[in-house]
């Protein structure tokens, strides 16, 4: 398929937010984008740059997706036993006031399972994010579910006036419906970072066990 100028300039923005941001080595990363859609490709060294690199891809202006196909390779200094990242967890969550001792931790070959229960999405977040930057993690799959909790009241409307409140949000072209503590947003946004505000402004709401972000990215003209 011909790459269009506008995916080709596009394909140029991502690869130089990749060089700019010093969190990713950009050396191994392939950058592909067709329609606006973003595939990576290639290696790095760590799953938090890995996390790291397609952040960088989504901070861009007239990316509407991101698919990551990148590969952690761990260098031979970086490698590290299951039992000796299983112990590097456990010592975190000592050191970690939010994360709740309900979280459940499993390593196999160096990739992280995390289950349980917590009262709030936020809690889910950062039980992943507490182990992302050990040293020999490949991959994090996140199983953390939300605590059922009691009816407060309309959750809609909640969420409807947490957009309202934040100025990083425009209110006026997404929406929530609501099915017990389950949220799905509907809607459309210029770009990632602003879906990303959304989904955590809904998480807040008192109810919100779990949320489906169906919104899209539609760039619409540069703004320049």
């Amino acid at each position: 398929m011909k790459t269009s100028v506008n995916d080709k300039l596009l394909q140029d923005d991502v690869m130089s937010e990749l060089d700019y941001d010093p969190k990713v080595d950009a050396a191994h990363i392939g950058v592909s984008v067709d329609d606006g859609a973003v595939t990576l490709t290639g290696h790095v060294r760590s799953h938090a740059a890995r996390i790291a690199a397609v952040r960088a891809a989504e901070r861009i202006y007239g990316v509407t997706a991101v698919a990551d196909e990148i590969e952690v390779r761990l260098p031979s200094s970086g490698v590290r036993n299951d039992v000796d990242i299983a112990e590097a967890i456990a010592s975190q969550r000592n050191w970690n006031t939010v994360v709740p001792a309900s979280v459940d931790v499993e390593v196999r070959n160096g990739w992280v399972t995390l289950r349980g229960e917590v009262d709030w999405p936020y809690q889910r977040e950062e039980a992943e994010g507490a182990v992302i930057h050990l040293q020999g993690v490949c991959g994090v799959t996140n199983k953390i579910t939300i605590k059922p909790r009691p009816n407060l009241g309309d959750v809609e409307q909640r969420v409807h006036q947490a957009f309202q409140r934040q100025a990083d949000i425009d209110a006026r072209s997404i929406w929530a419906t609501a099915e017990g503590g389950t949220v799905t947003l509907h809607g459309n946004v210029r770009t990632f970072a602003e879906r990303r505000h959304a989904q955590h402004a809904a998480e807040a709401a008192p109810g919100v066990t779990k949320i489906l972000n169906r919104i899209l990215v539609l760039p619409g003209p540069n703004p320049e």
